[in-house]
């Protein structure tokens, strides 16, 4: 159904936060800072504008724990902007979204059917529910060192495995582009009476550019969580949750109400409102001339010899059944330097802030704040680098994901006994704790999966490349928790 043009045009809180200043109403309620008065500092930093808009919920404003007037509105403008039958407005980033997903599917004991190349938010929230997971461990192009899609005959086989599984979690496209046959994996799951859920963190571009792999909603995807706040627009944090129809949005509404704050940001709010009205309106437009940098972009970085801007080349049917063109990923192997070290060199001697660099890639966030001219600077630095730093690549390790082994489920591993062991003591544990590189914050290990020599020197390589290593007790990540043996 296509989207109401006209009624995209409003922007209920954006219009009624402005109907709110105009009154100069006194302030008798929280935040303390009194719209900044009594935080000049911070009125110094963010502008009177906006620390004026920091306010609290009230009647004119409504309530996001339970919108009855202008956030109603603005979800329901945000449903019809996505071609979904709900939207939740969301100020917990995606991980509130995602976490929301699975525990408005998922209670303890129940089998998630998922790729093991989530975000840490999608095993965290079976560490809160209790839920079980059943990972269709994806494909990997070992050249490249990233993980594929899932194959529809991998779901098909863990489904046929897991007929008890209640539901079936896409990434929809992954932190590098690749997408999965979402389509397939939704006919499927329908078929077994499994719900599906989509994790479109990098993803919301899908809604509105022509051309581009099919977003979530279009597919039938029961769920989806959007990060507005990535290629959308949004300030960071803010988020959306849509659903599909014949999920139950009351019962949605009370999950998101179980960890939501009840003090939901209007700055954050008001920017998921104007940002949906911008992408209703221009988003077609924008996603085009997003879609053209990143392709010039790529063609000049493939010109320059020793780095791979990969594309759609890659699409197979299968375990790449689609690309996402926006995404400026980029194989740094073959000039002997990995990917987070031409992060580093990018930053630290051409002041170019990239998303992020892992063992082998790097990646290029490109959306609609970005001009041709930072391109052209950005390709200016990787030829430079390629000049001055490259070097003989033996030894570099590649490859980011090692099949895991799991051993128990995330939440009891989490809140079992557990010792601390030096990284290098570790392998035959199990481990009770994440590690991850950050971003993506694809777990390299999660709690409850078996942890080997392999992992083991993968974590010591990443640690010591200087990748941005989180999840773990020990802040210098020389130590991991694993479980007490049982004897």
């Amino acid at each position: 159904m296509a989207m109401n043009i006209e009624k995209q045009k409003r922007a209920p809180i954006y219009e009624a936060l402005e109907a709110f200043q105009r009154k100069r109403v006194v302030p008798f309620d929280v935040p303390g800072h009194k719209r900044g008065r009594g935080n000049p500092e911070l009125v110094k930093l963010l502008g009177e504008k906006c620390v004026g808009l920091d306010v609290n919920s009230m009647k004119p404003l409504d309530n996001l724990c339970h919108p009855v007037s202008v956030i109603r509105q603005a979800e329901d403008l945000a449903a019809d902007a996505f071609g979904a039958e709900n939207a939740f407005l969301m100020v917990g980033g995606t991980t509130s979204a995602v976490q929301s997903m699975i525990l408005s599917v998922c209670k303890a004991g129940d089998k998630l059917i998922l790729p093991r190349n989530v975000h840490k938010s999608a095993i965290n929230a079976l560490v809160l529910c209790g839920a079980v997971p059943v990972y269709v461990n994806p494909e990997v192009n070992s050249t490249l060192g990233i993980s594929l899609g899932m194959e529809l005959s991998q779901v098909e086989k863990a489904i046929r495995e897991n007929p008890d599984a209640v539901a079936v979690l896409v990434n929809n496209p992954t932190y590098y582009g690749i997408c999965s046959d979402i389509k397939g994996i939704v006919k499927l799951a329908h078929e077994h009476g499994m719900l599906v859920l989509a994790d479109e963190a990098h993803g919301t571009h899908l809604y509105f550019g022509k051309g581009l792999p099919v977003s979530a909603m279009a597919a039938g995807a029961d769920m989806a969580a959007v990060s507005m706040h990535k290629s959308g627009g949004s300030l960071t944090q803010s988020s959306l949750l849509l659903l599909n129809k014949g999920v139950n949005a009351d019962y949605v509404r009370q999950i998101i109400n179980l960890t939501q704050t009840t003090s939901a940001s209007y700055l954050l709010l008001s920017s998921l409102d104007i940002s949906r009205r911008n992408l209703a309106l221009r988003g077609e437009e924008s996603f085009a001339r997003v879609v053209s940098m990143a392709e010039y972009a790529r063609e000049e970085i493939n010109r320059i010899g020793g780095y791979y801007a990969y594309g759609r080349e890659l699409v197979n049917g299968t375990s790449i059944y689609d690309y996402d063109v926006t995404k400026l990923s980029v194989y740094t192997l073959d000039n002997g330097l990995a990917g987070i070290e031409v992060y580093d060199l990018l930053r630290d001697e051409y002041d170019i802030q990239i998303e992020f660099g892992d063992i082998c890639n790097i990646l290029a966030y490109i959306s609609i704040g970005d001009r041709i001219q930072d391109i052209e600077r950005l390709v200016g630095a990787l030829a430079d680098i390629e000049r001055l730093y490259k070097k003989d690549r033996t030894g570099m390790l590649s490859g980011e994901y090692i099949a895991p082994k799991v051993e128990i489920s995330p939440q009891k591993a989490f809140y079992s006994p557990k010792v601390s062991l030096p990284v290098e003591e570790t392998a035959g544990k199990i481990s009770g704790e994440f590690v991850m590189c950050y971003p993506p914050g694809i777990p390299i290990l999660a709690p409850g999966e078996m942890i080997t020599q392999e992992i083991v020197e993968y974590i010591i390589y990443a640690r010591e490349k200087g990748c941005s290593m989180q999840g773990t007790e020990d802040p210098e990540v020389k130590h991991l928790m694993v479980l007490e043996e049982r004897g």
